[in-house]
């Protein structure tokens, strides 16, 4: 009886361990679209072509010509202003570092970060020796703000739906409040799912 018990508990977790996770690595180049909602690629799509058309137009060379050091941004507000959720910091730090290791453009840390190295300063005036603290007042402004909207037009019949995201970012010059360059990327995707939920 024992001996039949043991062959029951060793086939039930054969069979459960035949229901476990599978996990397939894939290269970042291979372009997978499992749900139909944005993924990896269309933040890659994003990121790649903003940060061509942003460094290849003459706000940069503008700023040269009124100044010796090069143009120095910092990132706003990003408005998800579609239907679903959309992780932005993918992009925006893509774009960052694009723009900062071209040397054209710098940025300053975003308004959250500023926060927590003011926080850092203050602690260091307080509590770390003098030859080692940081001192207030040395910060350098920003002389652009960069400003994302994403948008999205569902059209869908039966089960089948078009998904069509816009992105829209914005350069304004903080001085004027002239924007100087905006960059846009348009999506469109067909999706095929009796399950989708719209």
């Amino acid at each position: 009886m024992l001996r039949v018990l043991v062959w029951a508990a060793f086939a039930i977790a054969l069979t459960l361990s035949g229901c476990g996770t599978k996990v397939t690595r894939v290269g970042l180049e291979e372009q997978i679209d499992l749900s139909g909602n944005w993924n990896d690629t269309d933040s890659q799509l994003v990121s790649e072509e903003i940060i061509k058309d942003m460094l290849r137009q003459p706000w940069i060379a503008r700023h040269h010509s009124a100044s010796r050091n090069p143009p120095v941004l910092t990132v706003g507000e990003v408005k998800n202003l579609s239907h679903e959720h959309i992780n932005t910091a993918t992009f925006i730090a893509d774009i960052q570092r694009a723009v900062i290791n071209s040397g054209e453009a710098e940025f300053i840390a975003a308004r959250d970060d500023r926060v927590e190295a003011r926080d850092e300063r203050k602690e260091q005036d307080e509590y770390a020796r003098e030859d080692t603290r940081k001192a207030m007042g040395q910060e350098i402004g920003a002389d652009f703000i960069m400003n994302c909207d994403i948008s999205t037009i569902i059209d869908s019949s039966g089960k089948t739906a078009l998904k069509y995201y816009q992105i829209d970012i914005r350069l304004t010059e903080i001085l004027t409040n002239k924007i100087v360059w905006i960059g846009q990327k348009k999506i469109r995707k067909v999706v095929e799912n009796p399950k989708i939920r719209l």
